[in-house]
């Protein structure tokens, strides 16, 4: 058995899984934090990671770096994604990291990024029933960004990461609380000129079955579903129609502030972002005609996790 800890460090949160690996079983999840640090913020207008959002990351790593040292994990992989891909000023934050872990973060391509949430997101499809259909089209919508992964289990056939994400839209156009019409229609038009671009690389022409990952999803299906309080084990696997995306997405970018962070499973961090987040899932569904979504708590983090029970990351295709 091997216990490893990785870290996906994104534009919106920076989150830890700590796992233990053995071969020929079900990796045996020891912990998973999530800290919502808004490193991306301002770097679409900017170029630039501020000094506050470093700051912050460095918090709570400093917290994550101590708890991977108190539960002995042997191999520690950290990957940086879409605002530290973007971002003039790694440096700061690669000498911050370096100090905290030994090591930098890994700076991942969105071509790598992709493959690892499409492992992570397929890993436990046999544990669902009825199984769904391949070929899988994977979404990771991101605060920066959104990976589009199509293939079956095992095997990517085709990806792409572009620049939408629900920090980076928000930041963009829908500055109103709620938003006006016109910004989410703006913010509407940006996502279909992306979609554009993901449909000459990736085939979504086919019969294939959503599967949706990250906050921005998880959060709408645990609205669409009624919950009570969040509960991760309601929301993995969950089965969510086009018509209550549709729906949840609508009424989410109609509140404020205010109402949305009163939701019970609404998280703090995601308040402000959600509703850019929502939108990016529903117009991916109408303008692919998608009729149902299946949801997965397991991601990029779990893929990241996973590399390293040969200490070697997927093949991006």
């Amino acid at each position: 058995m091997t216990r490893v800890a990785a870290i996906d460090c994104g534009t919106n949160s920076i989150r830890l899984l700590i796992t233990d690996l053995q071969d020929g079983q079900a990796p045996s999840e020891v912990l998973r934090r999530m800290e919502i640090v808004r490193l991306g913020a301002g770097v679409d207008r900017t170029g630039e990671l501020a000094p506050q959002a470093i700051e912050r990351t460095r918090v709570a790593l400093a917290s994550f770096a101590a708890q991977i040292a108190d539960l002995g994990a042997e191999r520690v992989r950290m990957v940086a994604t879409s605002a530290t891909r973007d971002a003039r000023n790694r440096a700061a934050f690669d000498a911050m990291v370096t100090d905290l872990l030994g090591q930098p973060a890994e700076v991942i391509t969105g071509a790598e990024e992709a493959a690892l949430s499409f492992a992570g997101a397929t890993v436990d499809l046999s544990t669902v029933a009825p199984p769904p259909l391949a070929p899988y089209l994977v979404v990771d919508i991101g605060g920066g960004s959104t990976e589009f992964v199509l293939g079956t289990s095992g095997a990517v056939n085709a990806a792409l990461s572009v620049d939408i994400g629900c920090v980076r839209l928000t930041e963009r156009h829908l500055a109103s609380d709620p938003a006006t019409p016109d910004e989410i229609g703006a913010a509407e038009a940006d996502i279909r000129v992306a979609l554009r671009s993901v449909a000459e690389s990736v085939q979504v022409d086919q019969p294939l079955t959503l599967i949706g990952l990250a906050g921005s999803v998880t959060t709408v299906a645990a609205v669409a579903l009624g919950l009570p309080a969040y509960d991760a084990s309601a929301i993995h696997h969950s089965r969510i129609p086009v018509g209550d995306v549709r729906s949840t997405t609508a009424g989410l970018l109609t509140m404020s502030r205010v109402q949305r962070a009163a939701l019970p499973t609404m998280h703090p961090g995601r308040v402000d972002v959600i509703g850019a987040g929502a939108l990016i899932l529903r117009v991916i569904m109408d303008a692919w005609e998608i009729d149902g979504l299946l949801v997965s708590e397991h991601d990029i983090l779990d893929g990241i996790a996973a590399s390293l029970a040969d200490q070697s990351p997927p093949d991006p295709g």
